[in-house]
């Protein structure tokens, strides 16, 4: 067991928890992110037009130079998962994917949110063999090709209109009668030749042998139910990732999202929250407001602790 006591463990490597560690060890506290990906999920937004500052910066690149950041004023990073949490008298332990054990006085959940998948045979077995859930991650792998985006959110019409620059053809498949989200990511897919809109239809279907080659559609689309891809890759939502809050019994709304208030406490003393996994920000998943809410955190933390210390003397 590491035998250091740390002031704040952030449980989640994005810009909430990376924020939250800036600012906590700005305040001088002993701070420690685990996370096996930095920068989060923002890693996989191919481009990130909204951060102020950063008119045009690629989610990895953004997420690289957090974690940078953090680590430069003095944060210590791990990348590893937690597996549990426990609370051992004043202190939380934390226990990790390597069974590593470390104690902290105070703990941050800035975890995120998981994929939704489509939850039909082979999704598994494809992944990685033409199924992907990160089209920046491996876009260039289809390099004129064929491939199809599920979904028709911004970040369906975001990942469609970057593979547009790279692929031969692109399938945006999607349930409902018309694109939603962001308009302008809307507008550039409607925009792009080699983008095709296939509405009010589902994938129900994957085929293939060593890797996907055909995927089957609810309906038939230019009179065929199948269609033709080198890849697909899923663009469907996401679900807050509470696998160890709830373990902890921290109070969550009907959604799952872990319940906080305007200082990002959670229902547990000694427990923050932070990110698209809370229910603060309007539900706004943006980058800027899980930073704001990281920041906001420490803080809030920063505060607790100082009380703590001058009524112990």
């Amino acid at each position: 067991m590491n035998k250091e006591i740390y002031d704040v463990a952030i449980v989640g490597s994005g810009p909430a928890g990376l924020s939250a560690s800036i600012y906590s060890s700005r305040y001088k506290l002993k701070t420690i992110v685990f996370g096996k990906l930095p920068g989060g999920t923002i890693t996989e937004a191919h481009m990130v037009c909204n951060y102020p500052g950063l008119e045009d910066v690629s989610g990895l690149e953004l997420g690289q130079r957090m974690l940078t950041h953090s680590k430069n004023v003095g944060t210590e990073y791990l990348p590893k998962s937690v597996v549990n949490i426990k609370r051992d008298g004043d202190f939380f332990k934390i226990f990790t994917d390597d069974n590593g054990e470390y104690l902290s006085k105070v703990v941050l959940f800035a975890t995120g949110t998981d994929r939704n998948k489509l939850a039909i045979p082979k999704e598994d077995s494809f992944l990685g063999k033409g199924l992907s859930y990160c089209a920046t991650c491996d876009s260039m792998f289809y390099k004129n090709k064929i491939v199809a985006v599920v979904g028709g959110s911004s970040a369906a019409t975001m990942a469609a209109t970057m593979l547009s620059d790279v692929a031969k053809e692109v399938y945006v498949i999607y349930r409902g009668s018309e694109l939603r989200g962001d308009p302008t990511w809307a507008e550039q897919a409607l925009n792009r030749s080699n983008i095709h809109i296939i509405y009010q239809t589902l994938i129900i279907d994957l085929i293939g042998e060593l890797r996907l080659e055909k995927i089957k559609l609810s309906k038939p689309y230019n009179d065929s139910k199948y269609l033709d891809v080198d890849g697909v890759f899923i663009e469907i939502g996401s679900e807050p990732n509470i696998t160890l809050p709830i373990k902890l019994d921290i109070q969550v709304d009907e959604h799952n999202y872990i319940v906080v208030d305007k200082e990002q406490r959670t229902s547990i003393e000694g427990i923050w929250a932070a990110g698209d996994c809370t229910t603060n920000s309007n539900f706004f998943k943006q980058v800027v407001t899980a930073v704001g809410e990281g920041a906001v955190a420490a803080n809030s933390i920063y505060l607790y602790l100082s009380n703590k210390k001058t009524n112990s003397i």
